[in-house]
């Protein structure tokens, strides 16, 4: 885990040795506000992937203008072994454990393996509404499945094919990850005109060049479990999807997804992140410097932390409708007007922005 100037402030470790509750909550600047971050449930989580993703969340929060600094947290279980009644323990056990610092000084929210069921006994067991987002309807949410994220990444990839004179209707997309995000971006792509040729989840790549049309793939992925039974198209293994020769490639499922060991595969010409960290900072360069434009992860993928923002205030689905495209939108043009006019690759711009609007408000922060 890196200290610098900017945090992180507080690194919670959490371990109940009765129950075998573990976990960790980092916490990594909050002069915007408290800090805004997910709770993520694998059995390999670890503090320094927290901080990172809490890292990430300062930088997106204060990109789009939100009144939350960056956290985030993560319990160690294997969701796939649990039964319903042992996960509600745990993350029960978990919040209960945070309640010094839940909402004053972290606000959280679904991540990996979390959803609203989960953050419904977050907030229950601190007795406080504001502990979380992402809350079931009934409790005042704007559940994630909602599909803000999705909407964003879509607004995002618009703004940047519209900066590259690019017509929505003449564009292939592959999209990595037919998860929440991914499933709905190839739906606002696909309801654009643009054509979704390939997409993947953990049983591979489906890749037709003429179109997978959304409605039967999202059938096939519910009813069968997999993309890959998909009546029309080719079956790939899943690293594939970044070598197909399309024009918008969209990361939108883990981290790490395209490294120096095939970043000369890729074909695209515009990669918007829908992911957290699927790219590493120096092959974003490398791919700049090959006339590749990367809109990174805290611009394109804010949706979500901006729907969160909607329901922490109190406000519906119809304003969360409106609020995360114009957010979007206005934050990817910035960056990508600012990138065009200094040379430099979106993601140093982008930081720059945001690292500038938090020392603004930056009481604490140290100097380099």
């Amino acid at each position: 885990m890196k200290y610098d100037k900017f945090g992180p402030q507080k690194v919670v470790h959490v371990y109940n040795p009765k129950t075998n509750v573990k976990g960790f909550v980092v916490i990594d600047n909050t002069a915007l506000g408290p800090g805004k971050g997910g709770i993520r449930m694998t059995p390999s989580v670890t503090p320094d992937e927290v901080f990172r993703l809490a890292r990430t969340m300062t930088w997106k929060c204060a990109l789009a203008e939100l009144p939350f600094g960056g956290a985030k947290s993560g319990i160690v279980a294997n969701d796939r072994e649990l039964t319903l009644d042992r996960k509600e323990k745990i993350v029960r056990e978990f919040s209960k454990e945070l309640k010094n610092i839940v909402p004053e000084e972290y606000v959280a929210a679904p991540d990996m393996n979390m959803a609203g069921q989960e953050m419904k006994w977050f907030a229950e067991e601190n007795g406080n509404m504001k502990a979380c987002t992402g809350k079931p309807k009934e409790m005042g949410g704007i559940p994630h499945e909602l599909g803000s994220t999705g909407l964003g990444v879509f607004h995002s990839g618009k703004i940047a094919l519209e900066h590259m004179n690019r017509d929505m209707n003449d564009v292939t997309v592959a999209i990595e990850g037919f998860g929440n995000v991914g499933h709905f971006t190839a739906k606002f792509f696909e309801e654009a005109g643009a054509n979704v040729v390939a997409a993947s989840d953990s049983s591979g790549v489906i890749y037709n060049p003429e179109g997978l049309e959304y409605n039967k793939l999202k059938s096939t992925k519910d009813n069968q479990g997999a993309v890959t039974k998909h009546p029309s198209g080719k079956v790939l293994d899943n690293p594939k999807i970044f070598e197909l020769d399309v024009d918008l490639l969209i990361p939108a499922a883990i981290p790490n997804v395209i490294t120096s060991k095939n970043v000369d595969n890729v074909k695209a010409d515009l990669i918007v992140e829908g992911a957290n960290l699927p790219i590493p900072p120096g092959i974003e360069k490398k791919l700049h410097e090959k006339n590749v434009l990367v809109v990174p992860d805290f611009v394109a993928n804010a949706g979500g932390v901006i729907s969160s923002y909607v329901e922490y205030k109190g406000g519906d689905a119809d304003e969360m409708f409106e609020m995360v495209p114009r957010k979007i939108e206005k934050n990817t043009q910035l960056v990508l007007e600012r990138s065009e006019r200094t040379g430099n690759y979106p993601r140093k711009e982008a930081l720059e922005i945001a690292q500038e609007r938090v020392l603004e408000k930056c009481d604490f922060c140290g100097e380099d």
